[in-house]
């Protein structure tokens, strides 16, 4: 057992399930997150593409003893709230309730997870929706232009596909390939159960082991994974779509969260790209009057991760847009930050990242999170001390390791 806050702990069950405890008395709400690590998308082949997505919609709509409308009277009627989701890295149940209630709902939330009935009705209307979602996805400019870029990026690589899968996969998944992929990632030694509220570690124990103690493991292990390997590449695309505006899409092969660059990264995406006194905004739209929209993202990923940059503007702008992108990156590579510059950026990041900590819904989620990408509860304390100490130098350092044109990749959606 250990801990990095006095009042989150962290234990491993018998059977294997991980569960963490956020302490938190002053409310009588419970927040329960239940992460099945090893699965989501990153897990998916090519021909299987968007299996988590359809499995998370499906196990909602009915379990060895409920139909889908007793499980949602169930929820309903106290007013609780109870929902399932995947990733790119994990698939996750929530579970929000008033403390008194809490009990009853994770043990619905249990026999979702355990005894999920895959009525074929209900998979083959999922699949309808998700094809259309997917069509939907197809008249979005912004879509299009990063489903591209992760093409380019990703190839065959799960990270490569949309959580919603394709058109050709999803529809041959069958009701048989559901229930296999359930077989095969639901298990108790791939569970981590975080749960923020008006309860104990001790209490949350007891709870678990009545509602989850009997699930055993089957005598197998988890089968390893094997991904494509992921290569920094230069890459160009546009896709001619008559739109009012051109989207232009900018990205780099960069490190997964276990890199020691990971921390330095992020700030570069927060100094670069994160709301109206970034560079990229106040560069590139306020100065110049080029972008609809600018900004940078730099998810967190298990794998390699990318880092791009994106801009939305005039048609007429898109070529002197894509060059003003690329000069800011430069600059970021040629020109060292100032203390001050690289001190806001730290604020800024850390403000928000102290925003995101303040439900139990949020406790929840980012405490189970750490514990399922692997690097543990005390992360959170490791993550803000990392960034703390980046330097201007290491700024610098960083963008010219990951940030050269030899691996840019560039999608373009807009009119020619």
């Amino acid at each position: 057992m250990k801990s990095n806050h006095k009042h989150i702990q962290q234990t491993t069950l018998n059977n294997g399930i991980t569960l963490v405890v956020t302490e938190n008395p002053t409310t009588e709400i419970i927040a329960g997150r239940i992460f099945c690590r090893n699965a989501g998308s990153r897990w998916e082949s090519p021909e299987k593409a968007g299996i988590f997505h359809l499995l998370a919609n499906v196990m909602a709509k009915g379990t060895r003893n409920l139909s889908s409308l007793e499980i949602a009277e169930k929820v309903e009627t106290i007013g609780a709230a109870l929902g399932t989701d995947t990733s790119t890295d994990y698939f996750l149940t929530s579970i929000k309730t008033v403390t008194d209630d809490f009990e009853p709902i994770l043990e619905l939330g249990a026999e979702m997870l355990r005894y999920p009935s895959f009525p074929e009705t209900e998979l083959e209307l999922e699949k309808n929706i998700t094809l259309q979602n997917i069509l939907s996805q197809k008249e979005q400019p912004f879509n299009l232009a990063f489903n591209q870029l992760r093409q380019m990026m990703y190839g065959q690589h799960p990270y490569g596909f949309s959580i919603l899968g394709t058109e050709e996969s999803v529809n041959k998944i069958t009701l048989e390939d559901l229930k296999a992929c359930h077989q095969r990632h639901f298990r108790p030694d791939n569970i981590v159960i975080s749960l923020a509220g008006k309860i104990d570690l001790e209490q949350a124990i007891l709870m678990v082991n009545k509602i989850f103690g009997d699930w055993k493991n089957p005598a197998h292990s988890m089968d390893s994974l094997t991904t494509p390997v992921i290569e920094a590449k230069s890459a160009y695309g546009k896709i001619d779509q008559q739109t009012q505006q051109s989207i232009i899409m900018m990205g780099y092969i960069t490190p997964s969260m276990d890199s020691v660059d990971y921390p330095v990264l992020k700030l570069i995406s927060t100094y670069l790209g994160n709301g109206l006194s970034s560079r990229l905004f106040v560069e590139l739209r306020e100065k110049r009057g080029l972008a609809y929209d600018v900004s940078a993202f730099y998810p967190t990923r298990l794998d390699k991760s990318q880092f791009v940059v994106y801009m939305g503007t005039a048609p007429v702008n898109a070529t002197i847009g894509m060059e003003g992108l690329q000069a800011e990156i430069s600059r970021l590579r040629e020109v060292t930050l100032t203390e001050e510059e690289l001190q806001t950026a730290k604020n800024k990041l850390l403000g928000q990242y102290a925003l995101g900590k303040q439900t139990n819904s949020e406790f929840a989620q980012i405490f189970g999170w750490y514990e399922t990408l692997g690097v543990g509860i005390d992360y959170d304390r490791t993550f803000q001390d990392n960034i703390n100490s980046v330097t201007v130098a290491q700024v610098q350092e960083v963008a010219n390791k990951y940030l050269q044109d030899e691996f840019l990749c560039t999608s373009i959606v807009g009119p020619n």
